[in-house]
Order: C-alpha cells, then sequence, then structure tokens
C-alpha cells in the first residue's frame, strides 16, 4: 500500500513540476517559427519534432519526466502484486490530491477551500477502499 501511495505523490508532485516546465517551452514556442499553411509535410514535420526537442531540453520538464517514468516502471513492478481494483484507484487518487497540493506549494493559483475540500473527500474514499481490503 505505501509503494502505490508513494508512486502516486511522485506522479502529482512531478505533475505540477512539469507544469511549469510546459509553461516555459509554451513561452518559448510563442518566439519560434509556426508552419506555414501551405508548408509541406516534410517542412511541418521538422518544425513538430523541433519543438518536440525543445520541450525535452528545458530541464525544469524533461527531468520531472524522467522521474515520473520511473514512478510509471515503479507502478508497473507494484501490479505484479497488487490487486488491480486497489492499486489503480490508490494511485490515482493519491496523485490527483498530490498534484492539488504540490501545484499549491508552487505557487499556482487555486482555491485553497475548494482545493483542500476535494483533497480531503479523496483521502476519506482512499481510506474506504483501503478498509475494504
Amino acid at each position: 500500500m505505501e509503494k502505490m501511495i508513494a508512486v502516486g505523490m511522485v506522479w502529482g508532485a512531478t505533475n505540477a513540476i512539469m507544469r511549469r516546465g510546459a509553461l516555459l517551452w509554451d513561452e518559448a514556442l510563442k518566439s519560434s517559427a509556426k508552419p506555414h499553411p501551405q508548408s509541406s509535410m516534410g517542412q511541418k514535420m521538422r518544425i513538430s519534432l523541433g519543438n518536440w526537442f525543445k520541450l525535452l531540453s528545458i530541464w525544469q520538464y524533461s527531468i520531472p519526466f524522467l522521474i515520473n517514468l520511473s514512478a510509471s516502471a515503479t507502478f508497473f513492478a507494484i501490479l505484479s502484486d497488487a490487486p488491480l481494483s486497489l492499486a489503480v484507484p490508490v494511485t490515482n487518487a493519491t496523485t490527483f490530491a498530490a498534484t492539488a497540493i504540490f501545484g499549491i506549494f508552487l505557487g499556482e493559483r487555486t482555491h485553497l477551500l475548494r482545493a483542500f475540500f476535494g483533497t480531503a473527500l479523496i483521502v476519506l474514499g482512499l481510506c474506504f477502499c483501503i478498509n475494504s481490503y
């Protein structure tokens, strides 16, 4: 159970951090060349690949992304020993709550009362889910 919650926490934290990296990428894209509507398919593909490389070159995105992928590998390892009907709700609910909490810690503008109320409901649902096993 602890591993499932840990994976959800890592996913949630990295989701919030990757959002910041994606915003940096978005700013970089605004200043770069965009494909002309009548560009060839090859030109559009080159611009698209260039955009992906720009995203991966932003360390604020790529490092959390690699950590997120590592948590995904851990999740698949957990699935070999845990019932799917428990592992998926626990990790997904934990991810959702952790994303909200880490987003608040990172200074994202949000309605605090709603975020904490929603997180409390998630924790309550997790308790029901865990106690039923």
